[in-house]
């Protein structure tokens, strides 16, 4: 029987598909324009993934801070909506004033704000998924959102890369090309966000009080108390925390590992944009695949083959070998991502989500502030960027004993 999603839930996963849009931008067209930048100002090839990697992990810190208290008050009465429209309107304006900058130093700056604001709006989006559906269709319905996503990116992207491979023939100048592709991003998402605010309903909330912000404060460490007791929700964040650190680090520096190894620009755009076709059939193929096989049993699966991607990592100095990584990324990547973002749901309070959502985003993209230092520093330390992405591998193989160990006191 073919699944249907029904309106809300179709609404949820549109913003999936606007948010996708600045995800792909990020990991393609943002770090090479800033390659660019930094070149112009003498900025060396490992020095410059070195500052994309600080960057990366700055934001990454911001959203671990600013993640779990937001979250509690999103958990108030009526709130959530409010707390994620800031927060998305934050990253959309940052989009914007991106494409307006031409020092490599103010790029970053506002790169940070603007991913921050991304980053703090997927927290508040995923604690919406119990809202919008039920238990049973978490899984199907979260891997809807990252394979719609996927390829619905591939949209606003390939009207970005005309513009920005085709600006001479058009007969605009690169920074005008930039600018504009800066701005569809922006619109793409903006406009994908406006049917889910105005359909959502905070179903799961705790009662607004006089005191909201401390009353919000003292649930968030009730919260961390109960956490540590729930020994099957903790083993899983702390599993969750090394690998997907893991997978949040190759989206985010892909295109950054690829030019500084010199490869060319415009393959290895094409490339990722392989990796986003491949990962919708792969996210659906899998969302089907649940019904029969246990969620656990195919994060597993995802966490070992990541595992062998980053090995693979240490050999890659080609172009061939860059696309080969694409694709075997998109195998897995929208999958991992989709069923943990259902299986924490599924086992967590829902009343609570925004707060639970707040601690997963710290051990989700909170988290690969780690991976980005590691990949950044021991690339620096040996001047050799393959064996910095190759270090990941030492995170899968940390998270994949974890997951199996809270897997089992799940069941248990």
């Amino acid at each position: 029987m073919k699944f249907k999603l029904t309106s809300l839930e179709k609404k949820w996963v549109l913003y999936d598909v606007g948010n996708s849009a600045f995800t792909m931008m990020v990991s393609t067209i943002f770090p090479i324009y800033f390659n660019s930048l930094a070149s112009g100002a003498g900025i060396s090839d490992v020095d410059y993934l070195a500052y994309w990697g600080y960057a990366t992990s700055i934001c990454t810190l911001l959203v671990a801070v600013l993640g779990p208290t937001l979250g509690a008050v999103a958990d108030t009465k009526n709130f959530k909506k409010i707390v994620f429209t800031v927060a998305m309107g934050v990253g959309v304006a940052g989009c914007i004033l991106l494409g307006f900058l031409s020092s490599w130093l103010w790029f970053l700056g506002v790169f940070i704000i603007a991913k921050t604001g991304y980053s703090a709006s997927l927290v508040f989006y995923d604690a919406m998924l119990p809202d919008v559906t039920e238990s049973e269709r978490m899984d199907a319905v979260s891997s809807h959102g990252f394979a719609w996503g996927y390829i619905g990116s591939c949209i606003p992207f390939v009207m970005c890369l005309g513009l920005v491979l085709g600006a001479d023939f058009i007969g605009i100048g690169t920074r005008t090309a930039m600018l504009l592709a800066f701005v569809i991003t922006a619109l793409w998402w903006l406009c994908s966000s406006l049917p889910l605010l105005r359909s959502y309903r905070q179903r799961y909330y705790v009662e607004s009080k006089t005191h909201m912000v401390r009353d919000s404060f003292r649930r968030l460490g009730h919260t961390f108390v109960e956490l540590v007791k729930d020994k099957h929700i903790f083993v899983f964040l702390l599993a969750f925390f090394f690998y997907i650190d893991g997978v949040y680090t190759v989206i985010d520096m892909a295109t950054a590992y690829g030019q500084a190894l010199g490869l060319d620009s415009t393959g290895l755009l094409l490339a990722l944009l392989v990796t986003q076709i491949v990962a919708f059939p792969a996210v659906l193929f899998f969302s089907r695949l649940v019904k029969r096989v246990r969620a656990e049993n195919i994060i597993t699966v995802c966490i070992a083959a990541y595992f062998c991607i980053a090995v693979y990592a240490y050999w890659l100095d080609s172009q061939i070998d860059f696309w080969i990584l694409a694709v075997l990324v998109g195998m897995f990547q929208g999958t991992i991502q989709a069923l943990s973002r259902s299986y924490f749901a599924k086992i967590i309070p829902a009343e609570k989500s925004g707060e639970y959502f707040g601690i997963y985003d710290i051990c989700g993209k909170g988290a690969s502030v780690i991976g980005t230092a590691l990949v950044s520093f021991l690339s620096q330390v040996t001047g050799s960027v393959n064996f910095g992405v190759s270090a990941l591998s030492v995170m899968f193989l940390i998270g994949l004993a974890l997951f199996r160990y809270a897997a089992r006191l799940n069941r248990n």
